[in-house]
């Protein structure tokens, strides 16, 4: 059965179903939006006293509830300027070392950290043998994504690909997923030096979102696009610890780089491990 779901995968047209399904998501279609609001609260088990608001009927799209804000305080950020903090709700896929430009996706795949970023040897040069973290985001969680340290971004590439699913299963079977599903990167500089953010598009996500440029994608382009920010002056993007960043809607899975000898993950940090938004996750070290 698994090799069949992975084989459906090759060959479902991915771009237009997800592009039919974020159509829909998008749609104010009144009792049937809150029926399939309802239905997937039900399926996915989603606490609803988390969020800010409650009922189905709340909510005029199905993406307005995807993306729901939390209630005031629920997710406390953590204040220490030397902790890092977790970006998303989600579970850990696998973090670690970057080794020989290698980052690890499941047990027996590895894929290039220079690939995941969009190709340039420049842009991955400064995070090489530094570290990663992957963060798989389930249909029931918070799909908001926040800074896991202050940053004034630089750069934001937009990377044209596949979209597989990124759960479990698929990140097991497909090689090479995060650096050839469609994606967003946005490099900031932080006290650490760069820290990169990467928003990987899935199966039936119908948009990443970022708080600066809005949506990103779709549509979808062929050709990989990036945009420079100023560092210092009034246009300037500087996005404090906690901040919103980006969003997706329909799920999916952050990795986040950071340069070498810079930070420490904390030993209760590794795969599998349930993430809370605002938690620390690891210290710095320079």
């Amino acid at each position: 059965m698994d090799n069949l779901k992975i084989a459906l995968q090759y060959a479902m047209p991915k771009h237009g179903l997800s592009r039919l399904v974020g159509y829909f998501a998008a749609a104010e279609a009144g009792g049937f939006t809150r029926f399939a609001i309802k239905q997937f609260i039900k399926a996915y088990g989603i606490d609803m006293k988390e969020a800010k608001l409650e009922n189905a009927e709340d909510y005029k799209t199905f993406n307005d509830f995807f993306t729901r804000e939390l209630k005031d305080g629920l997710r406390p950020i953590n204040p220490d300027a030397q902790e890092i903090c977790y970006p998303v709700d989600g579970a850990i896929s696998q973090q670690g070392d970057i080794v020989d430009d290698q980052i690890i996706q499941a047990k027996g795949f590895n894929y290039s950290l220079q690939t995941l970023l969009g190709g340039k040897e420049s842009t991955a040069e400064p995070f090489q043998q530094g570290k990663f973290s992957t963060i798989y985001l389930a249909p029931k969680d918070y799909h908001r994504i926040h800074m896991p340290m202050a940053g004034t971004l630089r750069e934001m590439i937009y990377v044209p690909g596949e979209l597989f699913s990124v759960n479990p299963l698929t990140a097991q079977n497909v090689p090479n997923l995060f650096a050839r599903n469609e994606r967003v990167v946005a490099i900031f500089d932080t006290a650490i030096g760069p820290m990169a953010m990467v928003l990987v598009g899935a199966t039936i996500v119908a948009s990443i979102e970022t708080v600066w440029a809005g949506t990103v994608t779709p549509p979808a382009g062929k050709d990989i696009v990036s945009w420079q920010y100023p560092a210092e002056g009034d246009d300037a993007i500087v996005l404090e610890k906690g901040a919103e960043m980006g969003r997706f809607k329909l799920g999916s899975t952050v990795v986040c780089v950071f340069p070498k000898d810079t930070i420490d993950f904390t030993p209760d940090a590794g795969p599998e491990t349930v993430t809370r938004l605002g938690q620390p996750y690891a210290q710095i070290v320079k």
